[in-house]
C-alpha cells in the first residue's frame, strides 16, 4: 500500500457523448413552464455527490421569477457518516455551497431521514402560511434526472401523511416522463389551505461543457447505463477511489490503476465469468458502479466544491447553453436510438 501512487488526473475522453437530452425532457420542461402560473415554490433538487455539475441552467432559465428552494438529495451518500474528520469536511462544503446560493434557501437531505424531510415539509407549511389566498399551496419538484425527486416526493407524504408512495421511482432515469398531477402533501388546518406538490421528469442538460462532468452524471445515474461503456465508468470510479481511499476493494483486488487487472479480480472474487472462465469485464463493471451507488463501496463527493468552481461552472455552462440546444437536441436523440431495442422486420 505504501508504494502504491494512485492517478492525479483523469485523461480527457472527448469522443464520450456530452448530452442525454430527450425529447420528453423538452416536453416536460415547456409543460412545467406552462404550469408556473399556478405554482408558489420550486424545489429544485441537485445530486450531492456532485453539487457543482448536477446543476442544469435550464430551470433558471425557464421558471425564472418564483421562489425556489435547493435541495441536495442523497447527502448520506456523500459522506461516510459522523468519523470528525469526515464530518469536518462536509460542513465545510455545506457551508461553502450555501454561501454560493445565499440568499436563497438551500437543505441537505435524505429520503430515508425523516429529519432532513421534515425540514423541507416545514419550509412548505410556512410558505403555505404566508400564501394570500384561499387556494391550495402548491410545490413543483424539478431537477436532473435520477435525482431523488420522486423518492424525495414519497418520503414528504408518507411523513406526513402516512400514505403510500404517490410516485414511482427505479435505478435508471426516466421512471417519470411526464409531469404528473399534483398530490398531497400536508392536510390544510386552521391557519393554512393543504399543501400539493407536482413530480416532473427529469430534464438533462442540451450539452454537457466538458467530458469529465458527463462522466460524473453517468456514473451517479444520471444518464442511463447503456450510454456510456460501463468499463469507462468503472475506470473512473476507479480512479476517485484510489483518490479517496483505495483500500475499500481490498477485499477484491491489490491497490491499482490498471481497470482491468482490477475487473480481472474483481470478476474472479465474485464468480462473473464468462465461458471458459473469462472475467466478465461488462457485468463486473456494471455491479462494481451499482455497489458504489448504494453506498457500499464508498461514500464521497466527485466535485471538488468552492466557489471559484461554482462560478466555473456557471459561465461555462450558461456560455454554451444557447449555442449548444440544438447540438443536445441530436445527440438526446442519438442516445435514445441506441437504447431503443432493435425489431425484426
Amino acid at each position: 500500500m505504501a508504494s502504491f501512487v494512485p492517478r492525479r488526473a483523469y485523461p480527457r475522453l472527448d469522443s464520450l457523448p456530452r448530452s442525454y437530452f430527450l425529447g420528453h425532457h423538452h416536453a416536460g420542461l415547456g409543460k412545467m413552464k406552462s404550469m408556473l402560473a399556478g405554482v408558489d415554490l420550486i424545489i429544485e433538487c441537485r445530486d450531492f455527490r456532485v453539487p457543482v455539475t448536477s446543476r442544469n441552467p435550464l430551470f433558471e432559465q425557464n421558471l425564472a421569477g418564483k421562489e425556489r428552494v435547493i435541495v441536495y438529495t442523497k447527502q448520506d451518500l456523500g459522506h461516510e457518516g459522523d468519523k470528525y474528520k469526515d464530518k469536518r469536511k462536509i460542513d465545510s462544503i455545506k457551508s461553502t455551497v450555501q454561501q454560493w446560493h445565499y440568499p436563497e434557501k438551500v437543505l441537505f437531505s435524505n429520503y430515508r431521514d425523516s429529519k432532513s424531510v421534515r425540514l423541507l415539509l416545514n419550509h412548505a407549511d410556512n410558505r403555505a402560511k404566508a400564501k394570500v389566498s384561499l387556494l391550495p399551496c402548491r410545490l413543483m419538484i424539478v431537477g436532473m434526472p435520477n435525482v431523488g425527486k420522486s423518492s424525495l416526493l414519497n418520503a414528504l407524504r408518507k411523513l406526513s401523511l402516512h400514505r403510500p408512495k404517490a410516485a414511482q421511482t427505479g435505478a435508471q432515469p426516466g421512471v417519470t416522463r411526464k409531469v404528473a398531477t399534483a398530490v398531497k402533501i400536508l392536510e390544510a388546518n386552521t391557519e393554512r389551505e393543504g399543501v400539493f406538490a407536482v413530480d416532473t421528469p427529469g430534464v438533462f442538460i442540451p450539452y454537457v461543457p466538458n467530458a469529465e462532468s458527463m462522466l460524473k452524471l453517468a456514473l451517479c445515474g444520471c444518464v442511463k447505463d447503456t450510454i456510456i461503456p460501463p468499463t469507462i465508468l468503472a475506470d473512473y470510479l476507479l480512479y476517485h477511489i484510489n483518490l479517496y481511499k483505495p483500500d475499500l476493494y481490498a477485499h477484491y483486488a491489490p491497490p491499482t490503476n490498471d481497470i482491468s487487472e482490477f475487473l480481472n479480480a474483481m470478476a474472479r472474487k465474485t464468480g462473473r465469468l464468462q465461458k471458459g472462465g473469462i472475467p466478465d469485464h461488462e457485468a463486473t463493471a456494471l455491479w462494481m458502479i451499482q455497489r458504489w451507488r448504494a453506498g457500499l463501496l464508498g461514500k464521497f463527493i466527485l466535485d471538488e466544491v468552492s466557489l471559484a468552481k461554482f462560478e466555473e461552472e456557471r459561465q461555462s455552462s450558461e456560455a454554451t447553453l444557447y449555442a449548444s440546444f440544438s447540438q443536445g437536441r441530436k445527440q438526446g436523440e442519438k442516445a435514445r436510438m441506441k437504447t431503443r431495442p432493435l425489431v425484426a422486420d
